[in-house]
């Protein structure tokens, strides 16, 4: 997966292209270098007469090489695209220049060294792109042994062109094409027992977007023993609700912020699968989560093949989530709990009627009941 950089020294840039399987090649590095020179002349904001500057910036820049000669070509094997990428403090200069002043050098460079490892590709796949857009995620450990289907691609940033591919190899592979110079362990064959103690090994901050539940509790069990803080998104009808539990802060921080009590694994793994159902729904929110989703949870497996999710609640957990983490990376404070992020309440004229929350909360209470709750 890790892209596959030609080295000068040992061969000609068509030996190199000889050697692989290209489908495309990807060259703008004179215009690379204009949005460079632009970055660090920002006078000529608004003054377009900068040709001739731009012409002097350009000879000394190449120092007489061919521009082929400067910077990084970079082969993707997993996209087969052959690409020219400035040199990485060049070229994290020019990805980060719109951040800022929202975001300062010192800020960037923090968040840019940050460890993140994210579990699971659908709704963590939007958490690491955001991440990595506002500069973040130079070191990634990512973690999905599923591959796209066509029902994913309702909440998932990728085409029906990529339908049984890996997740977790397509998402890498995105990445390290916004950004060849990162670091990246890619999990393909998911998070297991047997790994998680690899996987977590050096990380500062982990997002949870796994469904196996098993899993969740080994993780933030192992989270505590290291101090490692975990952040968890929920997708709730358009909305979201957001767990941070902040292990790093408090190793005595509940598992699940409380929400399932003091259950142990073994505990857990006694549970019938009957009640899973149940426990699922106290690890989201049982108080937050909305009607229409708790009447879909009941219909899973009859009328429905699987709980619903939207891409709009899926990109806001992205957004929500690389907040979070860059709060966190950047030693700002970040409470731990679990928060609704609710748009409904935002846009919906009605939301806080009293007769329209009564009927709501009646609709929650009845769903609850029958799931046991």
């Amino acid at each position: 997966m890790k892209p596959i950089v030609w080295d000068p020294k040992d061969e000609s840039l068509e030996e190199f292209k000889k050697k692989h399987v290209v489908n495309e090649v990807v060259d703008r590095y004179d215009e690379l270098l204009e949005d460079l020179f632009l970055i660090r002349n920002p006078r000529f904001k608004f003054n377009k007469e900068y040709k001739t500057e731009l012409g002097k910036f350009i000879a000394d820049y190449k120092d007489d090489k061919d521009l082929k000669g400067c910077g990084h070509w970079f082969y993707f094997p997993f996209s087969k695209i052959l690409c020219h990428y400035l040199p990485d403090n060049e070229h994290q200069e020019i990805r980060t220049a719109r951040n800022k002043n929202l975001i300062t050098k010192d800020e960037q460079e923090k968040l840019y060294n940050a460890r993140v490892g994210i579990t699971g590709m659908s709704v963590g796949s939007h958490a690491v792109l955001t991440l990595s857009l506002i500069g973040g995620g130079k070191y990634l450990a990512l973690a999905d042994f599923d591959v796209i289907s066509a029902s994913n691609l309702n909440r998932i940033r990728f085409d029906f062109t990529k339908i049984g591919k890996s997740k977790c190899l397509v998402v890498a592979d995105q990445l390290y094409r916004m950004n060849p110079y990162a670091e990246i362990k890619a999990y393909d064959k998911g998070l297991s027992v047997e790994n998680l103690d690899e996987f977590m090994n050096g990380l500062d901050v982990i997002v949870d977007a796994l469904d196996n539940l098993e899993l969740k509790i080994r993780m933030r069990l192992k989270a505590k023993e290291l101090g490692i803080p975990v952040i968890m998104a929920t997708d709730n009808g358009d909305n979201i609700i957001i767990d941070v539990e902040r292990y790093d802060l408090n190793k005595d921080t509940e598992l699940f912020n409380g929400a399932i009590g003091h259950v142990t694994l073994k505990e857990f793994q006694n549970f019938r699968p009957q009640d899973l159902p149940k426990l699922a729904t106290k690890v989201a929110g049982a108080n937050v989560v909305v009607p229409r989703m708790l009447a879909s949870i009941l219909e899973v497996g009859r009328t429905i093949y699987s709980w619903p999710q939207l891409g709009d609640a899926a990109t806001l957990a992205g957004v929500a989530t690389a907040y979070a983490i860059k709060r966190i990376a950047l030693d700002q404070p970040v409470k731990t709990g679990k928060f609704e992020v609710n748009l409904d309440a935002v846009f919906d004229p009605e939301y806080d009627d009293k007769k329209v929350a009564e009927q709501r909360e009646a609709e929650r209470r009845k769903y609850l009941s029958v799931i046991g709750l």
